[in-house]
């Protein structure tokens, strides 16, 4: 009775020691992740989310290869679990700060950059604080949290459990994720710079063609009112462009051809 005992809590231990070595990783992750990562959600909620978040992926995590009963090896897979926690959630939050860069150039193509501009834990112009809101809200309402669970069970696949990740494969990885979230901001944030195009072309040819004509009492509210309504009409798709690129890191997080 006694020897039963003490295995049961040997391997309640063991499992343990296995659920906190998930719980660094999705921690790691939480901390980033849209929505629930955000700097306005209660630091209360987000460990919640954490802990819920790693009870539901530790049956399907596997065996972590760590040598619990030595103290370095705990130290180094802990710290390693955390790397790879952050290192998946920063993915994510590229892409988030890819709408934000989208709403600034917008927004300084419309000139509205200015317009409620602090409305948020991270300054940004209007356009911007407008489509990250909808955005994360959009993906929380498509199943963001079932995907990131998802997410976290293939990632023991390429990031196994208790190991550094390759600093080179690393590098190269974060290199092709900003050059992609630099052109998926520019792609969403296109029919306003073309409009800004236009509309500074148009500003000018008729100053050359009306010089006592104060041009900027007119351009300016035209600026703004185009803007609006290029808004209004180009929401829906940026906001399904932007859904279809996380969708995708969610499912493919190191591939580099989304």
């Amino acid at each position: 009775m006694i020897q039963a005992v003490e295995t049961l809590l040997d391997s309640s231990v063991s499992l343990w020691w296995q659920w906190f070595a998930v719980f660094l990783r999705v921690s790691g992750l939480v901390s980033f992740l849209p929505a629930f990562g955000e700097q306005t959600v209660p630091m209360r909620v987000r460990l919640a989310v954490a802990v819920a978040l790693s009870l539901v992926v530790f049956p399907a995590a596997g065996q972590p290869n760590i040598d619990f009963s030595n103290l370095s090896s705990v130290a180094v897979g802990a710290t390693a679990e955390l790397l790879n926690g952050v290192l998946l959630g920063l993915g994510l939050r590229i892409l988030v700060m890819a709408l934000q860069t989208a709403g600034a150039i917008a927004a300084q193509a419309t000139s509205l950059s200015q317009l409620l501009g602090g409305a948020s834990a991270d300054p940004m112009p209007a356009l911007g604080q407008v489509l990250v809101l909808a955005g994360l809200a959009l993906a929380v309402t498509t199943g963001l949290h079932v995907r990131a669970t998802v997410f976290l069970v293939s990632s023991y696949d390429i990031l196994p459990a208790g190991q550094f990740p390759s600093a080179s494969i690393i590098g190269q990885w974060g290199t092709v994720q900003v050059s992609q979230a630099f052109a998926l901001a520019f792609q969403l944030a296109a029919p306003f710079v073309i409009a800004s195009v236009l509309y500074n072309l148009t500003l000018g040819v008729i100053n050359r063609a009306m010089p006592q004509l104060m041009v900027a009492f007119v351009g300016a509210p035209v600026i703004t009112a185009a803007g609006l309504v290029l808004l209004l009409l180009s929401f829906p798709i940026i906001l399904s462009l932007w859904l279809e690129a996380l969708h995708m890191h969610l499912d493919y997080p190191f591939s580099e051809g989304r």
